[in-house]
């Protein structure tokens, strides 16, 4: 029963999942955390897709994964990372 319990790290290591920067996803900068995202996208050769796709998708499974143990402060500032990854791919 385990492996159902972990199965969203699991997806993070094993499928074509980027490669992070470590504990990108606690920092308070949302600049930061879309940066490094950018960064490990064109990087990345575990990915589909765009490297926009890749970041984006990245990080929104992060917020859905951490649900509600996500702090409210932590949740904005994620948030506000997907528009500044956005503005950073030319998004916006």
């Amino acid at each position: 029963m385990a492996h159902q319990q972990h199965w969203s790290q699991h997806v993070t290591k094993h499928s074509n999942a980027l490669d992070l920067d470590r504990e990108v996803f606690t920092r308070d900068d949302p600049a930061e955390i879309a940066a490094s995202l950018k960064r490990s996208a064109e990087h990345s050769r575990r990915r589909r897709g765009t490297p926009y796709q890749s970041a984006m998708s990245m990080l929104s499974f992060y917020i859905n994964r951490a649900g509600s143990t996500l702090e409210p402060k932590q949740k904005k500032t994620l948030e506000a990372a997907k528009d500044e990854l956005r503005r950073l791919f030319g998004r916006i």
